[in-house]
């Protein structure tokens, strides 16, 4: 993975949970294969997605985002941590 790529990523590793104006999410997942990437979010540019899940709704479903890491994100608990 490129540091472009990783800067882009910001802090959203496995357990991490980030907020932001569109709610708060866990990471689920990182996927950092570029095919892959490209075949979740079907968009030809994907280089990454983060897999995750909205947790202030009860029923939140895992979905895959490409968005990257903005000064708008704050990270709330980093990954790892359980």
């Amino acid at each position: 993975m490129t540091r472009d790529i990783a800067a882009q990523i910001g802090p959203r590793t496995a357990g991490a949970i980030y907020q932001n104006s569109d709610g708060a999410f866990e990471v689920l997942a990182l996927v950092t294969d570029p095919a892959e990437a490209v075949r979740l979010l079907k968009r030809q540019s994907a280089r990454f997605a983060v897999i995750v899940k909205d947790v202030l709704r009860a029923d939140g479903q895992p979905f895959a985002v490409g968005s990257v890491w903005t000064t708008s994100d704050r990270l709330v608990r980093a990954g790892g941590a359980r």
